[in-house]
């Protein structure tokens, strides 16, 4: 005979011994979490940044007076696959920064020719006649030049927007060095020749390139700074050299910034719906959370004043090989080696890093910062962040700075003592309360940042995170 067994789901109300959980949480209280935000990072860059009151909303950057200007890049057009080089950016070059005669840019544009150079074969030879400028427009190109000793020395990796040749086509000196492409690269030339013609129908370009030219000859540093005369060394009682320090008569200025959004919340909700936690708070939480979150991204990526765009070309190098190597990172400490500060990279290029040391065998020490403990590189720190763009083709940047004013090193700016201010440089500030009974909060958060001398900030670009092992 088969015996039905009932299952407790089964069970009738009043067939339970004791009363059912579900019916228990009526009378329970639960347990809460604030509001959470997936948005929220560490925001590092906020956070190690020094912060410098500017009182005036204007912070002014003055400088010694300099006579050489940094590389630009150039930027082209195509159609299909011809490819020219924009005109007004031939004022990139430095030997035509401030011309400003389009006519005369057409022409010298209208003068590149288009070569199409195979991976791994030489455009210019080291010691051969310096006859032309070339413009790289696509592609990636490996400088070299013999060593003392008769060895080949690495001088770069030159990429997307580079050029050289320049002081070569207006002196008529040799190539010091050799230039052969890593991949199929597309690169612009102007002869020496097509460039003398258009100067000898242009006063106003002959003229301008004389001006160049006397810039460059005029006593400097290895920084391109105006030479403050001295001797050293001597005996006696010679005339010693006087002299004095020129300051540049146009120095940059930084505008304070401002992140703001309008905050509305129903007075029904901020008066009956308070316990255990207050909506008002909450919301202005998580509010003044992105408004944190969209800060650190425009001290990175804005084009005005964010590190990625203005970092001195200079102070730019791309990775050897495309991932990011140990020897790649050295290299990007030798550009900012006065007491380097911090790396800040992504997570994923951070992540590439690790993969690269594996392959070698190297297992860099960890750095431990304020309780965390920070993969780091020659004992400098690598903080993530989530900021720095990943590009389509899987590249992205690392950032090494120097910091604090009193090491001409980069710094935030902010200004405190703000109306109605709710932390530093942010304010909350009470609008209105509109017909609806919605009340409006206006949060405002101003902010910005300085590179005090070009060696402070560089960058390390082209690094590929997407790379198989």
């Amino acid at each position: 005979m088969t015996e039905t067994i009932h299952s407790t789901a089964d069970e009738s109300p009043d067939s339970r011994l004791s009363l059912s959980t579900e019916a228990a949480r009526n009378l329970s209280t639960t347990t809460k979490t604030p509001p959470q935000m997936q948005e929220i990072t560490s925001r590092w860059l906020l956070r190690l940044l020094p912060w410098v009151q500017c009182s005036g909303g204007v912070f002014r950057v003055n400088r010694r007076l300099t006579y050489t200007l940094g590389d630009g890049r150039i930027t082209f057009s195509n159609t299909g696959s011809e490819v020219r080089v924009i005109p007004a950016e031939l004022t990139e070059l430095p030997m035509l920064r401030g011309f400003d005669d389009m006519e005369v840019l057409e022409a010298l544009a209208g003068r590149f020719v288009q070569r199409e150079v195979a991976a791994d074969e030489e455009i210019v030879a080291e010691g051969s006649p310096g006859d032309r400028l070339v413009l790289i427009a696509h592609g990636r190109v490996r400088k070299t030049a013999t060593g003392a000793y008769g060895d080949e020395q690495n001088l770069g990796i030159l990429a997307d927007g580079d050029h050289f040749g320049e002081q070569a086509l207006i002196d008529g000196g040799a190539f010091e060095f050799s230039a052969r492409a890593k991949t199929v690269t597309t690169v612009l030339t102007l002869s020496r020749q097509d460039f003398e013609q258009i100067a000898e129908q242009s006063p106003a370009l002959r003229e301008h390139v004389d001006n160049w030219r006397s810039a460059e000859n005029r006593p400097h540093n290895d920084y391109g700074e105006a030479a403050i005369g001295m001797k050293a060394g001597h005996v006696g009682e010679p005339t010693l050299p006087g002299t004095f320090v020129d300051y540049e008569l146009s120095p940059r200025e930084y505008e304070l910034s401002v992140a703001q959004t309008v905050l509305r919340v129903h007075s029904r909700v901020s008066d009956l719906y308070n316990q255990p936690m207050s909506q008002l708070d909450q919301q202005l939480r998580l509010t003044i959370e992105a408004l944190r979150e969209r800060q650190e991204h425009e001290l990175i990526n804005n084009k005005e004043f964010g590190l990625l765009h203005n970092a001195d070309f200079s102070q730019r190098i791309r990775t050897r090989s495309g991932p990011p190597t140990p020897d790649d990172l050295d290299d990007l400490l030798a550009t900012v080696w006065k007491d380097p500060a911090f790396f800040l990279a992504h997570p994923q290029a951070i992540a590439a890093f690790g993969r690269e040391c594996s392959k070698r065998g190297v297992y860099p020490q960890a750095s431990e910062v304020s309780g965390h403990r920070l993969p780091a590189w020659r004992g400098i720190p690598i903080f993530p962040c989530n900021k720095i763009p990943i590009s389509g083709t899987r590249t992205t940047s690392f950032l090494l700075m120097r910091t604090g004013q009193e090491n001409q090193g980069v710094i935030g700016l902010h200004q405190t003592g703000i109306p109605d201010e709710y932390q530093p440089s942010l304010s909350v500030r009470f609008m209105n309360i509109n017909e609806k009974a919605v009340v409006s909060y206006l949060v405002s958060a101003y902010y910005s940042c300085a590179v005090l001398v070009p060696d402070a900030l560089g960058i390390l670009e082209d690094v590929e995170i997407g790379r198989n092992g």
